[in-house]
């Protein structure tokens, strides 16, 4: 699934990330732990072409990121990555199915009654059904955070990237978040990377890698 090969990334002097190697398979749930400042969310942003790293490669689906030029990287980011955030960004003037449906439109995978009947699904399906028509400063964190979660899934993606999604939820909201990760992968079968400092998270994961000054210590 997603494949990467001695990725390094500096700023100045700082040297954020050290050759890191590191792959997923299948369906797989990962969680990627760490002090802050380790190295973790920009490894998070490069493995989801929202970085580019200062050298390495990574392969995604098989394909070689590193041969894409920019028009095709968007394409490809669109179509094979999601994204769910620990701040939802989700756009304040638009409803929660119009939020869903954005990145689809932009995909244009699918005529717009089609795209809004698989928002709508999912969303329903997040328990959100009666709220599609609200606007984000209508929805509480947990409420937002599943918008996000179903934008995330509107193209079917083969992996999503998640970064501190329940960084700030209370305690029972954070659960049902974290249950919903584990139950989407098994219905729609996306491999999930999560950086997280959720301690109870990352130890229902398939797998954890812990990361100190740019480097994986623990596998």
């Amino acid at each position: 699934m997603i494949k990467a090969e001695n990725i390094t990334k500096t700023y100045g002097s700082l040297k954020v990330l050290r050759g890191i190697d590191f792959s997923t398979q299948e369906k797989e749930i990962v969680s990627i732990v760490g002090a802050s400042g380790a190295g973790k969310s920009t490894l998070l942003q490069i493995l989801g072409t929202l970085l580019k790293p200062d050298s390495g490669q990574i392969y995604l689906d098989g394909i070689n990121i590193s041969d894409l030029n920019g028009k095709e990287m968007a394409e490809l980011r669109n179509k094979k990555i999601g994204f769910v955030f620990q701040f939802h960004h989700l756009l304040p003037e638009f409803s929660a199915l119009e939020n869903v449906m954005m990145p689809a439109f932009i995909g244009k995978t699918g005529t717009e009654k089609e795209i809004m009947n698989h928002a709508t699904r999912l969303l329903e399906e997040l328990g959100l059904g009666e709220r599609i028509n609200h606007r984000p400063s209508e929805l509480s964190g947990g409420e937002q955070q599943r918008v996000a979660i179903a934008r995330a899934l509107i193209n079917n993606p083969s992996v999503i990237f998640a970064d501190e999604p329940s960084g700030n939820l209370d305690s029972k909201t954070k659960n049902e978040i974290h249950d919903l990760f584990f139950r989407l992968r098994d219905k729609y079968g996306q491999t999930i990377v999560i950086v997280t400092h959720d301690k109870e998270l990352a130890e229902r994961s398939d797998r954890i890698l812990e990361m100190k000054d740019g480097q994986f210590i623990r596998f």
